[in-house]
């Protein structure tokens, strides 16, 4: 099961908001696809075609943005409320992504000036906390 969300940032100014957009695989915490993009159903079909193809076909949650049920299949998508707990480890991640990458914390004063930079940085965070949980899930 795929859980997902997406995160406010932005570049520059807060007036330059930009999406992180991810698919968290529920059993192994790691991140199997995502984009950067605005907040629109434009973004949520980047992220289905992110997608590696295994993946295509898994049961999906997310929370009520009308977007995520227009860009994937109803037969395999719900949505949810925040009360119900279906994306509770996706939500856990962002926190732990803000914790630990000071530019996507909401009152910060480090920043990404360009977009390019942004993108770096999350990519290799992303890199990293997937290899983390890759190698905990060898050790067990």
């Amino acid at each position: 099961m795929l859980e997902l969300d997406e995160l406010w940032s932005f570049v520059g100014s807060k007036a330059n908001t930009l999406w992180l957009w991810v698919a968290l695989r529920r059993r192994t915490r790691q991140l199997v696809a995502w984009t950067l993009g605005a907040r629109s159903l434009q973004s949520a079909c980047d992220l289905r075609a992110d997608l590696p193809k295994g993946y295509r076909q898994c049961a999906t949650r997310s929370d009520h943005w009308d977007a995520y049920a227009a860009a994937f299949p109803k037969r395999t998508h719900c949505s949810c409320g925040k009360e119900e707990g279906e994306t509770c480890h996706v939500e856990r991640f962002f926190g732990t992504l803000r914790a630990r990458l000071s530019r996507l914390v909401r009152r910060t004063y480090s920043f990404s000036k360009s977009a390019e930079n942004h993108l770096d940085a999350v990519h290799f965070f992303i890199a990293h906390y997937n290899l983390a949980f890759q190698q905990a899930a060898t050790l067990n």
